[in-house]
């Protein structure tokens, strides 16, 4: 007996000998693998020559954004396995910039081609800024030449920074306003028996009215309207200046588009041209011999093209960090949902995010921060650990200057209310100054499937928030009553950091979202302008205007960490399966995810979110 159990025990010593050496084995060989594409990526990057008269493509592919989430394989593989290239789903804001700037400087590029088909979500202040960059591009001699078989309006937009605007003759431009329609749930809930507790302060906290109502109320109508109005007129009125044309054209394309089209025989290209909105009705042979043209060549196929994302390999990112710079104004990105704990990139993650700030409050070479908001908000517990620190910030002395990008609202409002400037885009949107809490249970839906829940507690709350039963009185008279001390905490934070007087607060919250520069004659926000006029202002404050870089703090995640990111995102790229969907079933997804889709993940332990849902569509 004893000879078998020291056999058995020796079998089970050599199997764990043998998986300790698969798994040193496999983590060795990926470790090799990594450096070996480290290497390949130092020392073949840079070897292409460029030479003169090129034209650089400019490529937007994917969402513009100002903080990258992990990258996925596997959603590249799934692209591969539907016959598509594989794309990035997202490119930097600030890599855009860099290109277009050195492009500007570089005489080795003759003009500069717009290729848009590929661009995913985007902001007006996004599209302004790249705009701007590309008149300054223009204003050296060169051309920006816009040619896409068809123009959504995010594209057009871009492309009325353009020299040339062409359009192919199978194609047109797709104007039609902004809109917000989001989906509405409560009678799909009823029928499938979930109980939503729904927990709010504010007339206008309309980011839970898609599970409460089946319908837009009146109150988030008005308030829609408003802010979609401000951001239409931005639109128009930089599409008309730049495009010579005047309103009228712009209006009476969107409002009766139907009699004008009859006009041309349904023929929407000639329709864009009669309008002015395009300059060429051009064929795709036709756009490659005007490049051809401007390169200086006879032939179409014989002028050289580089791509944006070729360029950028040859001049380098833009600065990321590592300067020796003794006056510096460092630069924070919060870009996401904002969630309690360490979180990847292109989510906030409150102590991620708290830690960057302190490394910045203790870098003496810092002299100012400007915190870069993109985001609706969530977890009011995590907003508030991230104003914590940055009060931390604020104690040693440093001036703190926000920029508000896209959106900035209830989450990402309640972290910049303690700046000492707040900066905005005239297309901003922020405020919605509210709380929130949302706690389904289940007791009914599984009642119908004959599962019950029951038992016995010490206390009233003993079942404490148990989904397959009811919310006692007590709990959601507990949960109300943190709402409510959660809504008067953010009046509070706001009256205090912006100096507004509790009355005049009280009229512009309860939820209400604004643009921009109805958010500056309101005081909530400062100034008008991007990040680099923000930039300027912190400098301005710390008093080194003349001496001064701009410094980005981020994150570098440790090799483990960088693994588990990797397999986060693969694992989410699994779960993702709209690759395979039809493309409606694919917008409906999406649209469900913009709505309340992202909810249950904002994690928040006393389960109060101060986010805006708004699904206003570019």
């Amino acid at each position: 007996m004893r000879d078998l159990i020291h056999s058995i025990l020796g079998i089970f010593r050599f199997t764990g000998r043998l998986l300790t050496f698969v798994r040193n084995t496999t983590f060795n060989l990926l470790f090799l693998l990594i450096l070996l594409i480290a290497c390949i990526a130092i020392f073949t990057g840079g070897d292409r020559r460029l030479e003169d008269n090129s034209i650089l493509v400019l490529s937007l592919t994917g969402d513009i954004v100002e903080e990258k989430q992990p990258i996925s394989s596997i959603s590249k593989l799934f692209q591969e396995m539907r016959g598509e290239p594989a794309k990035d789903e997202e490119i930097l804001l600030q890599d855009i910039l860099h290109i277009i700037d050195r492009a500007t400087e570089d005489h080795r590029i003759a003009a500069i081609l717009l290729d848009q088909k590929d661009l995913g979500d985007a902001g007006i202040d996004q599209l302004q800024v790249i705009g701007a960059a590309l008149k300054r591009f223009r204003a050296t001699g060169r051309q920006v030449i816009a040619a896409e078989d068809l123009y959504t309006q995010k594209q057009y937009y871009l492309a009325a920074f353009a020299d040339l605007v062409a359009v192919n003759p199978m194609g047109g431009v797709d104007l039609h306003g902004f809109g917000a329609y989001p989906l509405y749930f409560r009678e799909a809930l009823d029928k499938l028996k979930i109980n939503y507790h729904v927990f709010r302060v504010g007339t206008y906290k309309s980011a839970i009215e898609p599970i409460t109502r089946d319908s837009m109320s009146p109150e988030a109508r008005r308030q829609n309207a408003v802010w979609l109005s401000s951001l239409w007129d931005s639109y128009v009125a930089d599409v008309t200046e730049q495009r010579k044309i005047p309103r009228t054209s712009i209006d009476n394309y969107t409002n009766s588009i139907d009699t004008l089209l009859a006009a041309t025989g349904g023929d929407t290209a000639q329709l864009a041209l009669k309008t002015g909105l395009v300059d060429r009705v051009w064929t795709r042979p036709q756009v490659q011999s005007h490049l051809a043209s401007i390169a200086g060549t006879s032939s179409e196929r014989d002028y050289t093209s580089i791509a944006s994302a070729d360029y950028l390999g040859l001049i380098g990112p833009a600065a990321q960090g590592g300067s020796t710079a003794v006056n510096k104004v460092g630069i924070l990105i919060a870009q996401g949902n904002i969630l309690p704990g360490k979180q990847p990139s292109g989510v906030i993650g409150s102590d991620t995010l708290a830690d960057l700030i302190k490394v910045a409050r203790e870098d003496a070479t810092v002299k100012a921060v400007v915190l870069r908001i993109n985001s609706g908000g969530g977890s009011a517990f995590a907003s508030e650990i991230i104003r914590q620190e940055l009060l931390e910030l604020k104690k040693s002395g440093k001036p703190l200057v926000v920029s508000m990008g896209t959106m900035a609202a209830s989450g990402g409002y309640w972290i910049a209310a303690d700046a000492d400037q707040i900066w905005a885009a005239p297309t901003t949107l922020t405020g919605s100054i509210g709380i929130f809490g949302a706690i389904p249970t289940f007791e009914n839906t599984l009642a119908d499937l004959g599962v019950h829940s029951d038992g016995i507690g010490t206390t009233p709350l003993a079942s404490g928030l148990n989904l397959a039963r009811p919310l006692s009185p007590q709990l959601k008279q507990t949960i109300q009553l943190s709402v409510d001390h959660g809504y008067r905490q953010f009046l509070a934070i706001v009256e205090q950091g912006r100096k507004i007087d509790r009355a005049r607060l009280e009229s512009v919250a309860e939820g209400r979202v604004f643009d921009g520069r109805t958010a500056q004659k309101i005081g909530l926000v400062d100034e008008l302008g991007g990040l680099d006029e923000a930039i300027a202002a912190a400098a301005g404050l710390a008093d080194i205007t003349d001496d001064f870089e701009p410094y980005s703090i981020r994150r570098s995640p440790s090799l483990g960490e960088w693994i588990l990111e990797k397999l986060a995102a693969e694992q989410q790229a699994w779960a993702n399966l709209s690759p395979f969907l039809p493309e409606v079933v694919s917008g409906l997804h999406r649209r469900f995810s913009a709505t309340i889709g992202r909810l249950p993940l904002f994690a928040d332990p006393n389960s109060l979110y101060a986010y805006c849902f708004l699904t206003g569509s570019l």
